[in-house]
């Protein structure tokens, strides 16, 4: 059966449509480049279709999949599901008759799972794959591989404004690149005027100027791209003041019938204000000028801390001329762009593949179902990342969605076919079974698109939504698909407990408040996470209550991100919940462990019941392991020092030999410095470490007796000849030497050396000792290398200067012949 067509529009993509039916014919695969607007999303299908063919046609996102399935069907002067229809996630338009399908990318995922050679059949044309979206690759992926296995005679068409079709050929192509096709430029001619931000000022006051001159200059309606819905809202309130024009937001969160709408010439002028939902396949009827904020908002996920958030981020040129595009449809426009021009050529070419940051769970049972769980068998316009993907691996295996031998379960068949992310794929299959198939259901769906509830606490978000609310209707309905897939439990355990759902779904988020009248939490997988401050509720006399969710001491957190901006990530959508329903939702997580450590200055030996990173209960240890004890004290010494042990002077000093001795000679003779001695800890403080059981026990060990065992053998018996404890001076006096600095030094009194001609030397004569002579108060008078010298200058100077001072103490006129002093007590 044929698709008989009308006369089409005279669009730039006419010409070339005998060409792109000749070159799918021909080599099986072929790249479409063509602008937007120029026809490619609608009559390349039905000119497919004309030839005979059955074709699908895959979109990246919902609301383009419904406008395009609409518009060729406008053509065709038919309703949607007679012989074009589209298929979104629980809402198909079709029949018996339809010749052309158009579905999302990730709805076109499931069905070559249950159906590898897609029969009936003939033809896929992926649109927009520029965009990179993760499903978008994996279908192209897989569609790829079923070509070279089941249907080689499978047809694939790639079509973009803005692709790198040269990469893009080759890997289309077998042995040969795939053939290019280029359609003829925009209908209408685009020019460009560049509006930038003034200084601080926020974007969507940037964009409200340029659209007010868009008005002015242009006739038509008024396309403005902004990165998201709170810029819309605050962009519409900016605009508030223009009374001649309807403002209009245009998202994916709206219901159908806004979106409709907002897609609706009127009578008057329009401001459409939209996300990235109308950058691609989708025209806006009447519209000649666009503005383009110049930003967009995609989802990156921090694996280290378990959070995904979406971020702004420049849009690059690909996007920048996708959104231009939509000026020059119906005829000439101009494209308004809020950013200077000397910036223009600084944007990356093109956006950053899904692929490389975002979660790869959902991809990882995708592949797992298609039999290359580590996805090598298939060719990728990017190779997922390792490193994402064995984590997706390793959720899937807690899911009980992987074998030991990373192989699909029949539970992960189940998962898989609800075509929801495992996580909420676990959670609708468990939480039906324990708190009902409903309250499972609502729960989930609420989850899965969660741009559904403002609130921040679950059961606010589900009582308007179940009062008919914003957005219930869409929730409703998608609900009620939710339940019908699960089977009924009669009498579940927890029946309604939506905080159990919400655990069955994100374990690794059940948190713990970490103090009192604390608004920040510990989750289980390690994250701190912070609630706002609309969550605290107080009393009359300004003290928190336990309303809210921060009354409550443990949270089940639904939807966590991260902000560059603060210490912690935040609380979008949590429920209130217990200790009780943490452990019960994940016993896998619970554990005891003995935690030995240092800690605060001391061994801490305890038996710890964990929930993850969250600690459940705490108990000392009576009886630790000795070797884990000693492992303790040694992080101790490396953490804090050897200033742990306790260093008297006889240790000081043979440290401070050994270490001179090293300067002098080098080896053998031992290094001394705190990192060589704590290296070779095991060495010299062996077996008083290992009886040590504290801080305090550490502290009595007889440091100077365990430095001795670094000694070398036989050297170690000059010790005290090389580097001496003490010399006798002439007194008779047996004085401490100092070798705390570089050059060892002698303090002694000055009358306790009277006729002491030179110096004493040590290290077989390498070394002099400095002397440092005291005055009889034990204070420094003079420091010096050269006795003789000293008693012939130095001395007189000094003798001068203190004997008025110690009447008592012999300052002989010659001191080459007094008698030195005794020593003090002698």
């Amino acid at each position: 059966m044929t698709l008989t067509l009308p006369e089409l529009p005279d669009l730039p993509v006419r010409p070339v449509l005998g060409d792109i039916t000749t070159e799918l014919e021909h080599h099986g695969t072929a790249v479409l480049v063509a602008p937007p607007g120029t026809g490619k999303t609608t009559l390349v299908p039905l000119a497919l279709a004309e030839r005979g063919l059955r074709v699908v046609v895959a979109e990246p996102r919902r609301l383009a999949t419904r406008a395009a399935a609409t518009r060729m069907a406008e053509l065709l002067g038919q309703q949607v599901g007679e012989q074009v229809g589209y298929a979104v996630r629980g809402e198909r338009r079709g029949s018996p008759h339809t010749r052309i399908e158009v579905v999302t990318s990730g709805l076109l995922v499931r069905r070559l799972q249950t159906d590898p050679e897609l029969s009936g059949v003939d033809a896929v044309i992926l649109d927009e794959c520029h965009e990179r979206h993760l499903d978008a690759d994996l279908l192209l992926a897989l569609l790829l591989d079923a070509r070279d296995g089941l249907r080689p005679d499978l047809r694939v068409l790639a079509t973009s404004a803005t692709v790198d079709s040269d990469r893009l050929a080759n890997l289309l192509g077998e042995q040969h690149p795939a053939p290019i096709l280029h359609a003829p430029g925009r209908p209408h001619p685009v020019a460009t005027s560049h509006i930038a931000p003034l200084r601080n000022e926020a974007t969507e006051n940037t964009v409200a100027r340029a659209v007010r001159t868009a008005l002015r200059e242009q006739h038509g309606d008024v396309l403005a791209f902004l990165p998201g819905t709170r810029e819309i809202t605050r962009t519409r309130h900016a605009l508030s003041d223009e009374t001649d024009v309807d403002v209009l937001p245009l998202h994916g969160r709206l219901p159908t019938t806004e979106q409709d709408d907002a897609l609706t010439p009127r009578p008057r002028r329009r401001v459409v204000l939209a996300t990235a939902v109308a950058e691609s396949s989708l025209t806006v009827p009447g519209v000649r000028a666009v503005v383009d904020s110049g930003l967009s908002r995609v989802s990156r996920v921090d694996h280290r801390r378990g959070l995904s958030g979406l971020v702004t981020v420049r849009s690059p040129l690909a996007i920048a001329e996708q959104r231009a595009g939509r000026a020059g449809r119906e005829g000439p426009g101009r494209a308004y762009r809020c950013w200077p021009e000397h910036e223009h050529n600084t944007l990356a070419r093109y956006p950053e593949p899904e692929i490389r940051t975002t979660d790869l769970t959902r991809l990882a049972l995708e592949l797992a179902c298609w039999g290359t769980p580590d996805g090598q068998a298939l060719r990728w316009w990017d190779t997922p990342p390792q490193g994402p993907l064995s984590a997706g691996h390793q959720v899937l295996a807690a899911l009980g969605a992987l074998d030991n031998d990373s192989e699909i379960t029949e539970r992960g068949h189940r998962m898989a076919e609800l075509g929801l992310h495992p996580r909420l794929s676990r959670a609708l299959l468990d939480g039906s079974a324990r708190a009902g198939r409903r309250t499972a259901a609502e729960v989930v769906a609420l989850l899965d698109d969660d741009t559904l509830s403002t609130d921040t606490e679950l059961a606010t978000a589900l009582r308007k939504l179940r009062d008919n609310g914003p957005g219930s209707r869409r929730w409703r309905r998608e609900a009620r698909r939710l339940e019908k897939m699960v089977p009924t439990t009669p009498n579940p355990p927890d029946a309604d407990d939506e905080a159990l759902v919400v655990a069955l779904a994100h374990p690794e988020r059940l948190a713990r408040r970490r103090a009192p009248r604390s608004r920040v939490y510990l989750m289980a997988g390690g994250t701190a996470v912070e609630l706002p401050r609309s969550e605290v509720r107080e009393d009359p006399s300004g003290m928190p209550t336990a309303e809210g969710l921060a009354g409550s001491e443990w949270l089940a957190v639904a939807v966590a991100e991260r902000d560059p901006s603060r210490a912690h990530g935040f609380v979008r959508l949590a429920a209130r919940a217990d200790q009780r329903l943490a452990e019960q939702s994940a016993p896998g997580m619970v554990e005891h462990t003995e935690e030995i450590d240092w800690h605060d200055g001391d061994v801490r030996a305890r038996t710890l019941r964990r929930l993850g990173s969250i600690v459940l209960s705490d108990t000392p240890l009576r009886q630790p392991p000795p070797e884990k004890v000693r492992t303790a004290l040694l992080d101790g010494l490396h953490n804090e020092g050897l200033r742990l042990l306790t260093w008297n002077t006889e240790a000081h000093q043979l440290r401070q030999r050994l270490s001179f001795l090293r300067r002098t000679f080098g080896e053998p003779w031992p290094s001394t410095d705190e990192a060589d001695l704590l290296a070779e800890i095991d060495t010299w403080l062996e077996p008083e470490l290992s009886a040590a059981r504290t801080r305090a026990e550490l502290e009595r060990i007889d440091v100077g007796q365990a430095l001795r065992r670094l000694l070398p053998w036989p050297e170690a018996g000059r010790l005290d000849e090389l580097a001496p404890p003490q010399i006798r001076v002439p007194s008779g006096a047996l004085i401490r030497l100092d070798y705390d600095d570089e050059q060892p030094v002698l303090p002694v009194r000055l009358q306790e050396v009277f006729g002491w001609s030179s110096v004493p030397t040590i290290a077989d004569g390498r070394v002099t000792v400095l002397m440092r002579l005291l005055d009889p108060a034990g204070r420094p008078a003079a420091v010096t290398g050269d006795l003789a010298s000293f008693w012939n200058n130095g001395y007189h100077q000094v003798r001068a200067e203190l004997r008025g001072q110690y009447l008592k103490h012999p300052w002989p006129e010659d001191p080459w012949n007094a008698t030195p002093a005794p020593p003090r007590g002698g």
